[in-house]
């Protein structure tokens, strides 16, 4: 452990009108996440336990929460990520639970099973859940048995290079071959005719084996123009298992989403229902409990595929919230501490709509980091805005984590006022000393495609492209 514990004494009783869930939770992530878990055990009377590595020190997780721990050197392998000194932490403060936030540890099956023998409750499912999920292979067949609808592909994972070749002939191309153990877009690879195949293949095998340290890779039919829907999903552990709606997560670049909103413009009322019953019955197939999210891709006809699941909280989890006014994060304490669903399905209303847009420290139409100080820092604010961030001038995004600045939510009555509101906050949002991506959603705010609800997770290609001109022929 890299220092002793620092105490900040004792929060006042919760004013919720219940039994705190647990006494005191330790908090195994850093950034936006952390901080919203510290939110949601501040108004339960939770006490809380902030871990930093040196490059956090001055972080606002670490300033906010009851106790801090400082568990190691700036690299994520040597903090976020080392189990030993997290459980040590967590021993030694007294904390009864950890809660893993999203990315690090969130979907480790070991963790879980660390945490579980050491006495301390893991706030998510249990690692035969992640396991089972978080093979992308064993989730296509547990939701075949399942009878939830898969894109056409391989019978589980490519033996070689022969049997993809032959899997693309049945199925037909384009096909897309993909990491069984990966995600973020590490380990994939579409091939559109056979001459592409045999370099496909090796280069995906490849990137899965230095990604994840494994190089199994399965097929999949590739949808030209997709759209990427996820439902919510919220069980606890007797078997009650409820859906939030869905999210559309279309505005994507690479396979990493950039916006995300609910509800979904391209859904009907009837294939809204068949989708999220769809991810219902995915979900128990497995017994799931706690926060989950079930991902489809969706065609132009109306059919939708399952994608894979995610065995944690989203960071598009406020999108839901805001439409909803169901505190997924509180809600994930209550379940972790052994309590019923506090809802039931009749109690879930869409109302409204909202929009989230990531805010990256990156160039915003290079997409490459930004590191550095903010010098200047001013939050939007007005009607309808909600900022989910750990950002405060004078902090410094290190380039050792990922590049999340803010998310910034916009509610409103319509989908064309929650864009109106997106816009204003996006005009008055002040972040000086580094690059972000704020410009590039100014941008799409403004585009018909997406006012119109018109795009796929192709679109950014087009809509990069279609800049790419009109700067070459102002040039020239």
């Amino acid at each position: 452990m890299a220092s002793a514990i620092k105490k900040k004494g004792h929060r006042a009783p919760s004013h919720a009108g219940e039994e705190p869930p647990f006494k005191k939770v330790l908090i195994a992530n850093r950034g936006e996440i952390a901080l919203r878990v510290i939110l949601a055990c501040k108004e339960l009377g939770v006490q809380t336990v902030a871990v930093y590595s040196e490059a956090d020190r001055n972080a606002l997780h670490v300033r906010f929460a009851d106790e801090e721990v400082c568990i190691g050197p700036a690299p994520s392998a040597k903090s976020y990520l080392n189990i030993p000194n997290l459980i040590a932490a967590a021993e030694i403060t007294g904390a009864e639970a950890i809660h893993p936030g999203y990315g690090f540890l969130s979907e480790n099956a070991h963790f879980q099973e660390v945490c579980a023998a050491c006495g301390i409750t893991f706030i998510g499912p249990n690692a035969e859940i992640i396991r089972r999920m978080g093979n992308k292979a064993e989730a296509k067949a547990t939701m075949l048995a399942a009878g939830v609808p898969l894109m056409p592909g391989s019978d589980g994972l490519l033996a070689d290079l022969d049997d993809a070749m032959a899997t693309a002939e049945r199925i037909g191309y384009p096909v897309i071959v993909k990491a069984s153990a990966g995600g973020g877009g590490r380990g994939m690879r579409i091939v559109n005719s056979p001459d592409e195949m045999a370099n496909a293949f090796d280069t995906a095998r490849s990137e899965a084996k230095i990604a994840f340290g494994d190089d199994s890779v399965y097929m999949e039919k590739y949808l030209l123009e997709p759209r990427h829907i996820e439902v919510q999903l919220m069980g606890d552990l007797f078997g009650n298992i409820v859906h939030l709606g869905e999210r559309e997560c279309s505005i994507q670049r690479r396979h990493q989403k950039l916006i995300e909103e609910s509800p979904s413009a391209a859904l009907t009322p009837e294939l809204r229902q068949r989708i999220c019953d769809t991810a219902v019955k995915a979900a128990k197939a497995v017994g799931y409990y706690n926060a989950g999210t079930i991902e489809f891709l969706l065609d132009k006809r109306g059919d939708f595929f399952f994608m894979e699941m995610n065995t944690r909280v989203q960071v598009e989890h406020p999108v839901t919230e805001l439409v909803t006014s169901i505190d997924i994060v509180k809600e994930q304490l209550r379940i972790a501490a052994g309590r019923k669903l506090s809802f039931t399905q009749e109690d879930v209303v869409q109302k409204g709509h909202a929009i989230e847009c990531r805010i990256n420290a990156e160039d915003p139409w290079k997409f490459t980091p930004c590191p550095g100080r903010l010098t200047a820092l001013n939050f939007p604010g007005g009607p309808g805005i909600r900022i989910d961030s750990a950002m405060h001038q004078d902090a410094v995004i290190p380039p050792t984590y990922d590049s999340m600045v803010a998310k910034l939510i916009a509610y409103g009555a319509t989908r064309d006022e929650a864009i109106a509101r997106m816009r204003r906050a996006l005009d008055t949002l002040v972040i000086e000393g580094i690059k972000t991506t704020t410009p590039l959603h100014r941008r799409i705010m403004d585009h018909p495609d997406y006012i119109s609800g018109a795009f796929s997770t192709k679109w950014m290609e087009t809509f990069m492209a279609e800049r790419d001109a009109e700067r070459a022929q102002a040039q020239g």
